[in-house]
């Protein structure tokens, strides 16, 4: 449940900053949103590689969800393995 609302945040998050592209802001907050933006877009690819820098290549719409809401899909998808690992040993 919060995980949903954490990747409805980072919609709101990722909308915001690309409104800022389309209409820029007024001067001082409009830098800070370019870098906010510059920032997340860093944090978030850091994150696509350590998802997957030791296993084997995973499909690219997981890649591009974990690229958009960053660790709100980390922490589904790790929710996700243990709970088809939990499948796999209780058969």
């Amino acid at each position: 449940m919060l995980i949903n609302a954490g990747k409805l945040l980072m919609v709101f998050v990722w909308g915001f900053m690309m409104f800022n592209l389309i209409h820029p802001f007024p001067k001082p907050l409009k830098y800070f949103i370019d870098v906010a933006m510059i920032f997340m877009i860093f944090m978030h690819a850091i994150f696509l590689h350590a998802a997957f820098a030791k296993t084997e290549k995973h499909p690219c719409w997981l890649q591009i969800k974990i690229f958009l809401f960053g660790v709100f899909e980390l922490l589904a998808s790790q929710k996700r393995q243990k709970l088809t690992n939990y499948k796999k040993n209780r058969k």
